[in-house]
């Protein structure tokens, strides 16, 4: 299973760097300058995004849940004779938790569609505006500090605990239970991603710092000071923002 998972990740991330769901169109201007032209929305480039906010999801969400879905494995294991259906169900719950950041990403797709139609993105889907920028790494701060942000890291980050208490029998069972430890980490991380149109979303450098951002909180021992940490960080950045974005050079 961990092979799988693996490649899985592996995928995500292959899929993003080629840049396969996101192109910006080049036309030579002749004399040797192009110029890139502006995203068009449509039915196809909807779905094409957000195939992207799906793919980037797995890539970046996987990682930190891989304690929780190889443990699935044992905890099947005790619980039934027969070793085959084990993988199975660990890819049961997997597909669970990537059900409900589909479904974030779905939300994600029609939040930049809204932004971008009101030309608050840059061609690198970012925020246009430092202003924008600097609410959301404010709000970002505080919510780092709330009771819910912590509520919700405390399950990501003690994955027996969250399944002893939580497994439901059955592949039903196990397709819930990944989608209700997917809401967790929804809830301790949805923030995180509007990070995304800070640093913009076509900056793999950005999504990776991210990526890695989560995988600490959720894993590391004193993930909870990352979380503290962070908020404090972005706050003080957000505040820059504001502040540049009022009294520009």
């Amino acid at each position: 299973m961990s092979g799988a998972l693996a490649g899985v990740i592996a995928a995500s991330w292959a899929y993003l760097v080629r840049g396969a769901a996101i192109r910006m169109e080049m036309t030579d201007m002749g004399g040797g300058q192009v110029m890139a032209m502006p995203f068009g929305w449509s039915a196809q480039s909807a779905t094409l995004m957000f195939v992207m906010w799906a793919v980037m999801m797995a890539a970046m969400m996987l990682p930190s849940a891989a304690p929780t879905v190889l443990l699935v494995t044992t905890l099947a294991s005790d619980r039934t004779v027969d070793s085959k259906p084990l993988p199975i169900t660990a890819m049961l719950f997997a597909s669970g938790y990537l059900l409900v950041w589909c479904g974030f990403s779905v939300a994600a797709t029609l939040l930049q569609w809204g932004l971008d139609e009101a030309g608050l993105l840059s061609e690198t889907m970012a925020f246009d505006d430092g202003t924008a920028a600097g609410a959301v790494l404010i709000a970002l701060g505080i919510y780092e500090w709330t009771p819910l942000k912590h509520a919700c890291l405390r399950h990501c980050r003690s994955p027996t605990e969250f399944l002893v208490r939580h497994w439901r029998q059955d592949a039903l069972g196990a397709v819930l239970t990944g989608m209700r430890h997917g809401i967790f980490c929804l809830g301790c991380c949805w923030l995180l991603m509007a990070l995304l149109f800070v640093g913009g979303l076509m900056n793999l450098a950005w999504v990776a710092a991210i990526a890695i951002l989560v995988l600490l909180e959720k894993t590391i021992p004193w993930g909870g000071q990352i979380s503290l940490l962070t908020g404090a960080l972005s706050i003080e950045w957000g505040l820059i923002s504001l502040f540049r974005a009022g009294f520009p050079a």
